[in-house]
């Protein structure tokens, strides 16, 4: 599939897959919630867990983060260059939907240089979701092929590699710096 169909179908509430650090990542526009709820029922994901949000650069990710919660320390860690892929879990802004937080009132953000999500939310000039591309049960998805292969030859994929991480981001969560998962 063409890049620029990728970001029509985005647009259009499509979910999609694409590469990111270390694994495929299933992501649509965050502000659709029909997409989100299609994403979530794809992943069998209960939407109490909430969603990861990833883009280049924090200009995408500002809106759904309460910026009053946030030291100067925080903006530090979060646009920090780190070793490996770190999100970060922030103070989500109260108009922040349910459908991205879940039961929580954070978000989970990740400054992500990735070329192909650095590429998908510029054209599409909005955050993604983030969560690892694989049904239920199934290990994430490292390839194009992979991807087809759980999801379907007609599922739109963009189509580059991941990065050369070995697992997927660590998750931390800004204001004590806890790790809630290992990297």
């Amino acid at each position: 599939m063409q890049n620029e169909q990728i970001i029509t179908q985005l647009r259009q509430g499509a979910v999609i897959a694409y590469p990111t650090e270390a694994v495929f990542g299933l992501g649509c526009d965050p502000n659709n919630e029909s997409a989100v709820m299609r994403l979530l029922a794809l992943k069998q994901r209960p939407i109490e867990k909430g969603l990861i949000l990833v883009a280049p650069h924090l200009d995408f990710l500002r809106p759904f983060i309460c910026e009053e919660q946030m030291q100067p320390s925080h903006w530090a860690k979060l646009t920090q260059h780190y070793a490996r892929p770190t999100t970060w879990v922030v103070p989500a802004r109260t108009d922040t939907p349910h459908f991205l937080t879940g039961k929580f009132n954070t978000i989970a953000v990740r400054l992500c240089a990735h070329p192909a999500v650095a590429w998908l939310c510029e054209h599409a000039q909005m955050a993604l979701t983030s969560t690892s591309a694989n049904l239920s049960g199934q290990t994430p998805c490292r390839s194009v092929r992979e991807v087809k292969q759980q999801f379907g030859d007609d599922f739109p994929v963009y189509e580059s590699a991941v990065g050369g991480e070995q697992n997927p981001s660590e998750i931390r969560d800004i204001v004590i710096n806890q790790i809630i998962r290992q990297g």
